[in-house]
Protein backbone atom coordinates (compact mmCIF):
# COMPACT_ATOMS: atom_id res chain seq x y z
CA UNK A 1 0.00 0.00 0.00
CA UNK A 2 1.11 3.64 -0.59
CA UNK A 3 -0.47 5.32 1.26
CA UNK A 4 1.83 4.26 4.77
CA UNK A 5 4.78 5.27 2.55
CA UNK A 6 3.79 8.74 1.40
CA UNK A 7 2.76 9.03 5.36
CA UNK A 8 6.68 8.17 5.95
CA UNK A 9 7.22 10.97 3.36
CA UNK A 10 5.41 13.71 4.60
CA UNK A 11 8.05 13.39 7.81
CA UNK A 12 10.88 13.11 5.95
CA UNK A 13 12.46 16.73 5.39
CA UNK A 14 14.92 15.65 2.31
CA UNK A 15 11.45 14.15 0.95
CA UNK A 16 10.21 17.59 1.60
CA UNK A 17 12.66 19.55 0.29
CA UNK A 18 13.25 17.22 -3.06
CA UNK A 19 9.22 17.57 -3.62
CA UNK A 20 8.98 21.28 -2.66
CA UNK A 21 11.87 21.67 -5.42
CA UNK A 22 10.04 20.45 -8.22
CA UNK A 23 8.66 22.94 -10.82
CA UNK A 24 5.41 21.03 -11.09
CA UNK A 25 4.49 20.68 -7.29
CA UNK A 26 3.25 24.33 -6.94
CA UNK A 27 0.86 23.75 -9.84
CA UNK A 28 -0.41 20.50 -8.44
CA UNK A 29 -0.59 22.07 -4.97
CA UNK A 30 -3.11 24.94 -6.18
CA UNK A 31 -5.59 22.42 -6.42
CA UNK A 32 -5.61 21.61 -2.81
CA UNK A 33 -4.62 24.88 -1.05
CA UNK A 34 -5.94 28.32 -3.00
CA UNK A 35 -3.44 30.45 -1.87
CA UNK A 36 -1.27 31.39 0.84
CA UNK A 37 -2.11 34.42 2.87
CA UNK A 38 -5.55 35.93 3.66
CA UNK A 39 -5.80 38.56 0.82
CA UNK A 40 -5.23 35.39 -1.51
CA UNK A 41 -7.87 33.60 0.01
CA UNK A 42 -10.89 36.07 0.90
CA UNK A 43 -12.07 36.42 -2.84
CA UNK A 44 -12.50 31.75 -2.83
CA UNK A 45 -14.12 32.18 0.42
CA UNK A 46 -16.88 34.82 -1.86
CA UNK A 47 -17.10 32.61 -4.88
CA UNK A 48 -17.71 29.67 -2.84
CA UNK A 49 -20.28 31.00 -0.25
CA UNK A 50 -21.69 32.67 -3.65
CA UNK A 51 -22.57 29.45 -5.33
CA UNK A 52 -24.18 28.22 -2.22
CA UNK A 53 -21.33 25.89 -0.32
CA UNK A 54 -20.14 26.80 3.15
CA UNK A 55 -16.27 27.07 4.13
CA UNK A 56 -13.91 25.56 7.32
CA UNK A 57 -11.09 27.55 6.89
CA UNK A 58 -7.66 25.62 7.70
CA UNK A 59 -4.53 28.14 8.49
CA UNK A 60 -1.99 25.11 7.33
CA UNK A 61 1.29 24.30 9.58
CA UNK A 62 1.75 21.65 11.82
CA UNK A 63 6.26 21.65 12.93
CA UNK A 64 5.60 23.64 15.90
CA UNK A 65 8.92 23.89 17.59
CA UNK A 66 8.94 27.09 20.01
CA UNK A 67 5.87 28.96 21.95
CA UNK A 68 6.61 31.57 19.78
CA UNK A 69 5.50 29.52 16.55
CA UNK A 70 2.38 28.82 18.46
CA UNK A 71 1.43 32.65 19.23
CA UNK A 72 2.30 33.06 15.50
CA UNK A 73 -0.03 30.39 14.38
CA UNK A 74 -2.99 31.68 16.85
CA UNK A 75 -2.46 35.25 15.29
CA UNK A 76 -3.14 33.86 11.84
CA UNK A 77 -6.12 32.88 12.60
CA UNK A 78 -7.09 36.33 14.79
CA UNK A 79 -6.04 37.86 11.18
CA UNK A 80 -8.47 35.48 9.62
CA UNK A 81 -11.31 36.20 11.38
CA UNK A 82 -11.04 39.59 11.69
CA UNK A 83 -10.81 39.66 7.85
CA UNK A 84 -14.21 37.41 8.04
CA UNK A 85 -15.55 40.01 9.93
CA UNK A 86 -17.10 42.62 7.69
CA UNK A 87 -18.24 39.90 5.11
CA UNK A 88 -20.93 38.88 7.62
CA UNK A 89 -21.22 35.11 6.95
CA UNK A 90 -21.88 33.72 10.10
CA UNK A 91 -21.10 29.98 10.39
CA UNK A 92 -20.94 29.99 6.59
CA UNK A 93 -17.41 30.20 7.46
CA UNK A 94 -16.10 28.47 10.12
CA UNK A 95 -12.48 27.20 11.27
CA UNK A 96 -10.74 23.99 11.67
CA UNK A 97 -7.62 24.26 13.73
CA UNK A 98 -4.99 21.67 14.70
CA UNK A 99 -3.71 21.99 18.44
CA UNK A 100 -0.23 20.74 17.26
CA UNK A 101 -0.02 24.10 15.54
CA UNK A 102 -1.29 26.04 18.87
CA UNK A 103 2.05 24.09 20.81
CA UNK A 104 0.42 21.15 21.90
CA UNK A 105 3.54 18.91 21.84
CA UNK A 106 5.85 21.07 23.55
CA UNK A 107 6.60 21.12 27.08
CA UNK A 108 3.21 21.89 29.20
CA UNK A 109 1.55 21.55 25.54
CA UNK A 110 -1.71 20.45 26.58
CA UNK A 111 -2.15 24.13 28.93
CA UNK A 112 -0.23 26.14 26.32
CA UNK A 113 -2.63 24.78 23.14
CA UNK A 114 -5.39 25.54 25.28
CA UNK A 115 -4.30 28.83 26.34
CA UNK A 116 -3.66 29.74 22.67
CA UNK A 117 -6.72 28.05 21.17
CA UNK A 118 -8.67 29.89 23.41
CA UNK A 119 -8.77 33.56 22.15
CA UNK A 120 -9.59 32.43 18.76
CA UNK A 121 -12.40 30.25 19.79
CA UNK A 122 -13.84 33.49 21.92
CA UNK A 123 -12.91 35.79 18.93
CA UNK A 124 -14.80 32.87 16.06
CA UNK A 125 -17.87 33.21 18.17
CA UNK A 126 -17.83 36.99 18.49
CA UNK A 127 -18.41 37.53 14.88
CA UNK A 128 -21.03 34.26 14.89
CA UNK A 129 -19.35 31.26 13.77
CA UNK A 130 -17.22 28.41 15.39
CA UNK A 131 -14.72 26.56 15.61
CA UNK A 132 -13.63 22.82 14.98
CA UNK A 133 -10.91 20.70 16.95
CA UNK A 134 -9.17 18.74 14.08
CA UNK A 135 -7.92 15.10 15.27
CA UNK A 136 -4.29 14.25 14.83
CA UNK A 137 -2.66 11.17 16.01
CA UNK A 138 -3.84 8.67 18.93
CA UNK A 139 -0.98 10.06 21.47
CA UNK A 140 -3.02 13.37 20.94
CA UNK A 141 -6.22 12.71 21.15
CA UNK A 142 -6.69 12.68 25.29
CA UNK A 143 -5.78 16.04 25.42
CA UNK A 144 -7.56 17.73 22.63
CA UNK A 145 -10.77 16.29 23.77
CA UNK A 146 -10.19 17.73 27.23
CA UNK A 147 -9.40 20.86 25.55
CA UNK A 148 -12.96 20.69 23.55
CA UNK A 149 -14.72 19.97 26.63
CA UNK A 150 -13.02 22.87 28.51
CA UNK A 151 -13.71 25.16 25.74
CA UNK A 152 -17.47 24.06 25.52
CA UNK A 153 -18.15 25.39 28.67
CA UNK A 154 -17.85 28.84 27.51
CA UNK A 155 -18.57 28.47 23.69
CA UNK A 156 -20.76 25.25 23.52
CA UNK A 157 -20.69 25.36 19.94
CA UNK A 158 -16.99 24.18 19.31
CA UNK A 159 -16.63 21.33 17.26
CA UNK A 160 -14.54 18.44 17.64
CA UNK A 161 -13.17 15.45 15.04
CA UNK A 162 -13.53 12.01 15.53
CA UNK A 163 -11.11 9.04 13.29
CA UNK A 164 -13.59 6.00 12.04
CA UNK A 165 -10.12 3.96 11.89
CA UNK A 166 -9.43 3.67 15.57
CA UNK A 167 -10.91 1.47 18.11
CA UNK A 168 -11.62 3.95 20.67
CA UNK A 169 -13.60 5.73 18.53
CA UNK A 170 -17.26 4.75 18.68
CA UNK A 171 -16.64 5.01 22.72
CA UNK A 172 -16.07 8.26 22.05
CA UNK A 173 -18.80 8.82 19.76
CA UNK A 174 -21.23 7.59 21.66
CA UNK A 175 -20.14 10.01 24.44
CA UNK A 176 -20.26 13.00 22.14
CA UNK A 177 -23.55 11.91 20.60
CA UNK A 178 -25.56 12.30 23.68
CA UNK A 179 -24.03 15.71 24.06
CA UNK A 180 -25.33 17.82 22.21
CA UNK A 181 -21.80 18.63 20.56
CA UNK A 182 -21.01 19.00 16.91
CA UNK A 183 -18.84 16.34 15.54
CA UNK A 184 -17.00 15.42 12.61
CA UNK A 185 -16.75 11.95 11.51
CA UNK A 186 -13.53 11.12 9.13
CA UNK A 187 -11.89 8.05 8.38
CA UNK A 188 -8.56 9.36 9.34
CA UNK A 189 -5.15 9.96 7.83
CA UNK A 190 -2.62 9.35 9.85
CA UNK A 191 -0.45 6.40 9.69
CA UNK A 192 -1.54 4.64 13.16
CA UNK A 193 -0.65 0.91 14.63
CA UNK A 194 -2.23 -2.30 14.16
CA UNK A 195 -2.90 -2.07 17.60
CA UNK A 196 -5.12 1.19 17.88
CA UNK A 197 -6.48 1.12 14.60
CA UNK A 198 -8.41 -0.79 11.77
CA UNK A 199 -5.96 -1.08 9.25
CA UNK A 200 -7.92 -2.63 6.22
CA UNK A 201 -10.11 -0.25 4.05
CA UNK A 202 -13.51 -2.12 4.43
CA UNK A 203 -12.64 -2.44 8.19
CA UNK A 204 -13.09 1.27 8.49
CA UNK A 205 -15.80 1.58 5.94
CA UNK A 206 -17.71 -0.38 8.51
CA UNK A 207 -16.50 1.13 11.80
CA UNK A 208 -17.77 4.66 9.84
CA UNK A 209 -21.21 3.43 9.27
CA UNK A 210 -21.29 1.58 13.05
CA UNK A 211 -20.52 5.09 14.08
CA UNK A 212 -21.91 7.29 11.76
CA UNK A 213 -25.29 5.67 13.34
CA UNK A 214 -24.41 6.89 16.34
CA UNK A 215 -24.18 10.13 15.72
CA UNK A 216 -27.17 10.35 13.87
CA UNK A 217 -29.31 8.49 16.23
CA UNK A 218 -27.60 10.87 19.29
CA UNK A 219 -28.53 14.19 20.21
CA UNK A 220 -25.54 15.98 18.45
CA UNK A 221 -24.80 17.55 15.18
CA UNK A 222 -22.92 15.43 12.65
CA UNK A 223 -21.04 16.26 10.19
CA UNK A 224 -20.02 13.88 7.51
CA UNK A 225 -16.04 14.56 6.30
CA UNK A 226 -15.97 11.94 3.38
CA UNK A 227 -16.18 11.75 -0.38
CA UNK A 228 -16.59 8.42 -0.62
CA UNK A 229 -20.44 8.25 -2.94
CA UNK A 230 -21.43 4.94 -1.27
CA UNK A 231 -21.07 6.59 2.13
CA UNK A 232 -22.55 9.48 1.48
CA UNK A 233 -25.54 7.59 0.76
CA UNK A 234 -25.61 5.59 3.66
CA UNK A 235 -25.30 9.35 5.15
CA UNK A 236 -28.19 10.65 3.71
CA UNK A 237 -30.39 7.21 4.45
CA UNK A 238 -29.45 7.01 7.86
CA UNK A 239 -30.21 10.83 8.61
CA UNK A 240 -33.91 10.01 7.13
CA UNK A 241 -34.24 7.64 9.13
CA UNK A 242 -32.99 8.87 12.33
CA UNK A 243 -35.87 12.06 11.24
CA UNK A 244 -33.72 14.72 10.75
CA UNK A 245 -34.02 17.49 8.81
CA UNK A 246 -31.23 18.80 5.79
CA UNK A 247 -30.03 21.52 8.49
CA UNK A 248 -29.45 18.95 11.20
CA UNK A 249 -26.57 17.71 9.66
CA UNK A 250 -24.00 18.58 7.07
CA UNK A 251 -21.49 16.86 4.25
CA UNK A 252 -17.95 18.23 4.12
CA UNK A 253 -15.09 17.70 1.43
CA UNK A 254 -12.26 18.75 0.72
CA UNK A 255 -11.38 21.95 -1.83
CA UNK A 256 -10.28 20.26 -5.16
CA UNK A 257 -11.93 16.95 -4.81
CA UNK A 258 -14.98 16.41 -6.16
CA UNK A 259 -16.30 20.02 -6.82
CA UNK A 260 -19.03 18.58 -8.84
CA UNK A 261 -20.54 16.82 -5.93
CA UNK A 262 -20.15 19.76 -3.49
CA UNK A 263 -22.42 21.85 -5.79
CA UNK A 264 -24.59 18.78 -6.34
CA UNK A 265 -25.33 18.48 -2.84
CA UNK A 266 -25.50 21.93 -2.10
CA UNK A 267 -28.32 22.15 -4.96
CA UNK A 268 -30.49 19.37 -3.11
CA UNK A 269 -30.49 21.64 -0.40
CA UNK A 270 -27.53 19.91 1.75
CA UNK A 271 -25.88 21.85 3.78
CA UNK A 272 -21.95 21.69 2.19
CA UNK A 273 -18.91 22.59 3.77
CA UNK A 274 -15.68 22.69 1.99
CA UNK A 275 -12.66 22.12 4.20
CA UNK A 276 -10.51 25.06 2.78
CA UNK A 277 -6.62 25.07 3.97
CA UNK A 278 -4.15 28.04 2.80
CA UNK A 279 -0.91 28.95 4.07
CA UNK A 280 2.91 28.79 3.05
CA UNK A 281 3.60 25.43 5.31
CA UNK A 282 1.31 23.73 2.98
CA UNK A 283 3.73 20.18 2.83
CA UNK A 284 2.53 18.04 5.24
CA UNK A 285 -1.27 18.49 4.78
CA UNK A 286 -0.24 18.16 0.79
CA UNK A 287 1.35 15.03 1.26
CA UNK A 288 -1.74 13.41 3.66
CA UNK A 289 -4.31 14.51 0.30
CA UNK A 290 -2.16 11.99 -1.72
CA UNK A 291 -1.86 9.04 1.16
CA UNK A 292 -5.64 9.37 1.50
CA UNK A 293 -7.15 8.35 -1.98
CA UNK A 294 -5.10 6.96 -5.17
CA UNK A 295 -6.49 9.26 -7.10
CA UNK A 296 -4.76 12.44 -5.91
CA UNK A 297 -1.28 10.67 -6.20
CA UNK A 298 -2.21 9.71 -10.23
CA UNK A 299 -2.91 13.25 -10.30
CA UNK A 300 -0.02 14.50 -9.41
CA UNK A 301 2.07 12.01 -11.29
CA UNK A 302 0.30 12.18 -14.63
CA UNK A 303 1.01 16.31 -13.35
CA UNK A 304 5.22 15.71 -13.14
CA UNK A 305 5.09 13.50 -16.97
CA UNK A 306 2.82 15.96 -18.68
CA UNK A 307 5.12 18.84 -17.36
CA UNK A 308 8.14 17.15 -18.69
Amino acid sequence: MLGPVILAASRSDRMRRLISAAPVTRQVVDRFIPGETVDEVLPIIQELTGDGLELTMDVVGEDITTPEQATAARDAYLELIDRLKPLELGTRAEMSVKLSMFGQALPGGHELALANVRPVVEAAAGIGTTVTLDAEDHTTLDSMFAIHEELRKDVPGTGCVIQAYLFRTEEDARRLAASGSRVRLVKGAYKEPAEVAYQQKHEIDKAYVRILRTLMEGEGYPMIGSHDPRLISIAQELAHRAGRKLDEYEFQMLYGIRGDEHLRLAAEGHRMRVYTAYGTDWYGYFMRRLAEKPANLSFFLRSMISHD
